[in-house]
């Protein structure tokens, strides 16, 4: 198994930069007043880019990963790499996705929009094959994966797809 223990815990690192992000938010909002929302919606579309990127890498991770013998020195730096992604890159990009995201669709009173519904049912969607992949590298760290190359190969499609149907309902606004 990957010896992690080096690395600090990433729990407060997150609540720290959310919360660093939430005050310079407020602070941007004081200061340029309506002007913020632009800012907010180009960090919101940066977050996404990074959450995407990692979601759409780490399944491909894993079908490396399905190859190394468990214990190897490659299954070992697999591990690393996994770990290193899901909490340096792919959690905060979440959690950013749902902080921005919200604000934006409070500021531009889209709650009661019928696109937003479906798109914010995606995108827990999207939150929920994050869950699944934060599973999966734990079970990848303890050398407990069970799941094929195949079936990840699939599962490496099922962010894209979603992906797909969230941008198409946010550009078209169709309901």
């Amino acid at each position: 198994m990957a010896d992690l223990s080096h690395q600090s815990a990433p729990g407060p690192r997150a609540a720290i930069a959310i919360v660093a992000t939430l005050g310079l938010l407020a602070a941007a909002w004081a200061v340029l007043g309506d002007g913020v929302y632009l800012w907010v919606k180009a960090a919101h579309i940066i977050a996404v880019i990074s959450w995407m990127a990692g979601m759409l890498y780490l399944p491909r991770l894993f079908i490396y990963h399905c190859d190394a013998p468990p214990g190897s020195p490659q299954s070992e730096t697999f591990k690393v790499m996994e770990q290193r992604l899901l909490t340096v890159i792919i959690n905060p990009a979440m959690a950013l996705t749902w902080v921005f995201g919200l604000w934006l669709a409070w500021q531009a009173g889209f709650f009661s929009s019928g696109w937003l519904h479906a798109k914010l049912a995606l995108v827990v969607a999207m939150s929920g094959v994050h869950g699944f992949f934060s599973a999966s590298v734990r079970r990848f760290a303890q050398d407990a994966n069970t799941t094929s190359q195949r079936t990840w190969r699939m599962w490496n499609e099922v962010p894209t797809v979603l992906m797909i149907a969230i941008v198409l309902l946010v550009v078209l606004k169709p309901f």
